[in-house]
This record gives structure tokens, sequence and C-alpha cells, in this order.
């Protein structure tokens, strides 16, 4: 059976080899670490860095396919690993999309996908420029890296804006500058391609965030227009083809006030928007990626329930003295149907060191405001316990076990 290099060690890995595990694969992982999240499950692992060509090589050798769970990696060092044949998904001339923001915006110009305005920044003159003729407030980002709230600044006028650039780059950070969206909500559409060309979509769905950071995800986006979904779905199946793209990749959406969706930016690896597809789909995003890079036929993407909602467990300002162990027993002594995906990660302040899925009940509809409320309320309040030790409806384990 075959061998799945996955170049990082966190929790998408993870959660890959778990259904590799399923598929009768062996999913290698290079890990900068033993005690990261995969490789504390991993049967194979290679410890190295990602930016290290000699271990990109090492990990690579005798496996079928080579992918990520972060696009950190060095441009060149793909290049450079498939020049010697092997087989990188997906490949370094899509990857570089979701590696480079400038870049991904450039040629979804060329694709004629709607997006925001946007230009690079070389001086502090930029931004100003840029804030006077599509107004402010503006959303500066670095080009490469930044994640969760990370490498996003959203300045209130053009003296910070400035302060901002200029110190980023005397940092030798390279930046670029977004009108900031009058947004109605956050929308992500997530496909699966495989090297045959055949793609598949998960419903869109609606990412809630907090301080720049997922916290929530509602499967499928209640209230969505029908047309625009199915505007999403193709927007980014088209996407996926017209850059080439295999395996998983999340396409995040704004939606504007007045209806229209605008592409925020691009994930080609598992997502944080598709966690609830692991209890709340036929085929998770996980499987589907193992599927793509192997050019194995893609799995169904029909939800199992008429909502799902994902609740990311996200650390407390300081671990309960209460054990994680503890808490899980509590949890499910209350919500025995709840799922519950753990990291294997030390707890601090805001990390994602898990999730919780909950599916609605099956003669629900997401038509219904209080049927979906109801399941996000359960997911959060699963979701809260988890990281705080505290139930938000004030409930007592010791005193209702």
């Amino acid at each position: 059976m075959p061998v799945v290099t996955m170049i990082g060690g966190g929790q998408l890995a993870r959660m890959t080899h778990q259904a590799a595990i399923e598929l009768g694969q062996t999913l290698r992982v290079l890990s900068a670490g033993a005690d990261e999240p995969a490789a504390q499950v991993s049967a194979d692992v290679v410890l190295g860095h990602h930016d290290d060509l000699n271990a990109l090589r090492s990990a690579a050798t005798g496996s079928n396919a080579l992918t990520f769970d972060h696009e950190h990696v060095p441009t060149e060092h793909l290049d450079a690993l498939v020049a010697e044949g092997v087989n990188v998904q997906p490949p370094p001339t899509a990857l570089i999309y979701a590696q480079d923001k400038l870049k991904m915006r450039r040629k979804l110009g060329e694709l004629t996908a709607p997006m925001p305005a946007f230009a690079e920044i070389t001086w502090a003159g930029d931004v100003t420029k840029f804030g006077d003729e599509h107004g402010w407030p503006v959303v500066i980002k670095s080009i490469r890296g930044g994640y969760d709230g990370r490498g996003v600044w959203m300045p209130a006028d053009s003296d910070e804006a400035e302060q901002i650039v200029q110190r980023q780059l005397d940092l030798g950070v390279p930046l670029m500058v977004e009108e900031k969206v009058d947004l109605a909500r956050e929308l992500s559409a997530m496909v699966g391609r495989s090297p045959f060309g055949q793609g598949a979509a998960w419903p869109v769905v609606e990412t809630v965030q907090r301080d720049g950071q997922c916290a929530v995800v509602i499967a499928p986006a209640p209230a969505l227009d029908e047309d625009v979904a199915l505007d999403a779905e193709r927007l980014a199946l088209g996407l996926a083809a017209e850059l080439g793209v295999v395996g998983a990749m999340a396409v995040e959406l704004f939606e504007t006030k007045d209806g229209k969706i605008l592409v925020n930016e691009l994930a080609m690896r598992p997502h944080n928007s598709g966690h609830w597809s692991m209890d709340g789909c036929r085929t998770s995003q996980f499987e589907q990626h193992l599927r793509a890079v192997l050019d194995y036929p893609l799995g169904d993407t029909t939800p199992l329930a008429p909502v799902t909602v994902m609740a990311n467990i996200l650390g407390a300002p300081e671990a309960p003295e209460m054990s994680m162990d503890e808490r899980l027993h509590h949890l499910f002594a209350r919500m025995p149907d709840a799922k519950v995906h753990l990291y294997g990660k030390g707890e601090r302040k805001d990390r994602k060191i898990g999730h919780v899925n909950v599916l609605g009940a099956a003669k629900g509809s997401l038509s219904d405001a209080e049927y979906v409320a109801a399941v996000r309320e359960k997911a959060e309040r699963a979701a809260h316990w988890m990281s705080h030790a505290v139930w938000t409806d004030g409930w007592d384990p010791h005193s209702n076990d």
C-alpha cells in the first residue's frame, strides 16, 4: 500500500494520519520534534525542518506522494524535489498561490475572480495613496506567512498605517494592502481535486472569526442564497482546475452586505473550515486529501445531518486545574453525542488544542434559525468547557453527574 509523506507535524498531519489508517496507507511525517501532534501518533516519523532540503529529501525517499500540512516550505526546495522525480502534490506551480498573497491576487485578477482591490507596498507612501483612493480603514498583510490573525494589520488612518508599514519593511517583511470589505460574514468553499482532474465540493460553510482566528464553523452556511452557494462551489472548483491544485483546497470568502462573494485567501491543504467533515460528512477532508494526492477516485461529500457545527477548543488564559481527561469525562457524561478531537498540544492562551463537532438532529432544518442556533450553542458550550472547565450555562458537573 502507498506511503504518503506529509511535511509538518501539526494537528492537520495528525488527523490525516487517522484517515490514512482507515485507508490502509502509511503517512510518513516530517516533524520538527518528537512532541508535535502528528509525531506523537505516527509510526513513521522523520525529524527535521521544512526549510532543510536534505530533510525534505530524506522524508520523500520511497514515498508515493509528498504533501503538506502548511504552506511554508521554500518554493526553491520544492522545485528541486520535483526535478529529482518526487511526486509533490499540490505541485509548487500551484502552491505558490497559497504561499504568496500578492501572486495569488494577481493570478485571481487574470482569472477575473471577484476579490477586494489591492496593491503592493514598496514604501509608506503606497499605503497612503491606496487608502486615499479606496477609503479608510485598509488592511495591510504580509505577503508570505501569517495565519490566525498574525501578519495582518488594520490601521484606522494613514498615520497608523505608515508606522506599521515602515516598521515591517525595516524588518524585511514584504507587504501588500487591500480594501477593507464591508462584509456580512465570512464563508469557506472547500473542494478536492485529483491529478486525473476529478473535482468534488463540500457545501459552503460559514466561518466565525474572533480576533482574526477561526472559532466556529457552521456547515452548511445558514441563510445562504442557493445561487450564491452554487456560484461559490463553482468558483472554488474552477480555481482548483485553473491553478492545477491537487488535494484539498479551501477558498476563504467574504460575503458582502449586498450578497456578493469575494475571494479572501486560498489554502491548499486540509483547513480548519473543513474539520466539521470528520463527523458531519460521508468523506472527510483528510480522507479526500489522501485520495486526491494518490489519484484515487474522490469520495462522496454528502452531509450526514441538516447542520453540523464545529467549535475550536482554544486554550484558556490559564490552564484549568482539572485535567483534560477529567474534562472529557464530564463532557461525555453530559453530551454523549459530541465528537471531540484533541491534538496532543500543551495548553496556552488562544492556542488551538482541539475541536468539537456537534451534529444536528435529522428532523431539523437548516432554514430553522432556532434549530441552527441550538446546535451552535451546544458546540460552543462543549468547546468552552474543554478549554476552561467552566460550563457557560452554570451547570455543576459534580452535583449533576
